[in-house]
């Protein structure tokens, strides 16, 4: 498993072995909405950085999931249409969103590592 990178969007981003990178959203982000009562897929299409990939839908609000960078949706977390508690429960495994192949793979490492994300959240609290 390779290193996380996330976005100031407070979503993360794992490489996998196939080069696709798999998407999904923060403790930090799944706490501030609550609890997750439906999760809107993307779907199976090219998206532009910053474009609103899923939508996450909670007790407290909804709220966009933003394509990280250029690519194509290969595929999505299909157990989040009968169990959108996933995010909540596991927001950095079995609550994945999305898996996509970035148009320039080397952009994922463009991204915040972890010691950079954890000094946006101190900065943001």
């Amino acid at each position: 498993m390779s290193e996380l990178r996330f976005t100031e969007d407070h979503e993360w981003l794992r490489t996998e072995a196939d080069g696709t990178v798999t998407v999904g959203i923060t403790a930090f982000a799944q706490n501030a909405l609550g609890d997750v009562v439906f999760v809107q897929l993307p779907e199976l299409q090219s998206y532009d950085k910053g474009a609103e990939a899923a939508t996450v839908e909670s007790v407290k609000a909804a709220s966009g999931v933003y394509m990280p960078l250029d690519g194509e949706v290969v595929e999505t977390n299909p157990a989040l249409d009968s169990s959108p508690e996933l995010v909540n429960e596991d927001p950095l495994g079995e609550g994945w969103f999305f898996r996509f192949q970035p148009t320039d793979a080397s952009a994922v490492d463009q991204l915040l590592d972890q010691d950079a994300y954890d000094r946006l959240l101190k900065a943001q609290a």
